[in-house]
């Protein structure tokens, strides 16, 4: 499963968690977590459902997917709609 891995690492250190403790308690090991957060490797489903646990967060939160690519397009359509919508509107 895509992560966004610098976006995992952010809130793990702004919610002030360590690497090492952070990953033991999600039960991945500290190097694969490492790996995670620079993007360097995808964690399983089961991996990135407990690393967002642990962050207080969905895992929706933390894939490219939701975050940029749906949200961004989803915006973008709404923005030129409701121009025309309010430009056919006025005439």
């Amino acid at each position: 499963m895509k992560a966004d891995g610098p976006r995992i690492r952010k809130q793990r250190e702004t919610s002030g968690q360590g690497l090492r403790r952070f990953a033991e308690a999600a039960g991945i090991s500290a190097s694969h977590l490492s790996r995670i957060e620079r993007g360097e490797t995808d964690p399983q489903p089961e991996a990135l459902a407990r690393i967002a646990t642990h962050l207080g967060c969905t895992i929706g939160d933390l894939t490219p997917e939701t975050n940029g690519d749906d949200s961004g397009n989803d915006h973008r359509r709404a923005g030129p709609d409701d121009d025309e919508g309010s430009r056919g509107a006025h005439p």
